[in-house]
């Protein structure tokens, strides 16, 4: 069992920035691949970066990509996410997932665990 804890949303500017934090405790937090996911409202959640489980490796669609930065401290137990340049766009709840898969994947319904959320609202 992995127990995750999301902080660092808020109210931004369009263009400001914001970094997410993602605190996990449980299970060995190297073992899992990560992930950030966010849902708008009236809207499907869906991915939105992830990391491997040294860090080595990043995922991200172009609709984050030169904006957001994922990264992990593994002795720390956290993970990451810096959004620069933001966007009305990027208003969602943002969720953090882990991923004990072999293989990482970009389906939320492929995560077997799930912080809380923590809202990000860009305002024009």
């Amino acid at each position: 069992q992995v127990q995750l804890v999301e902080s660092g949303g808020g109210l931004v500017q369009v263009g400001g920035s914001l970094r997410l934090s993602c605190a996990a405790s449980g299970r060995t937090f190297s073992s899992y691949h990560m992930g950030w996911f966010r849902q708008a409202p009236g809207k499907e959640r869906k991915f939105a970066l992830g990391i491997s489980r040294s860090g080595g490796g990043t995922y991200y669609p172009d609709s984050v990509k030169g904006r957001f930065t994922i990264s992990r401290d593994n002795a720390a137990n956290t993970v990451y996410l810096q959004m620069n340049s933001l966007k009305p766009e990027d208003t969602a709840v943002y969720y953090c997932a882990a991923d004990r898969s072999v293989v990482p994947t970009t389906d939320p319904s492929r995560y077997d665990y799930w912080g809380q959320g923590t809202q990000v609202t860009v305002s024009s």
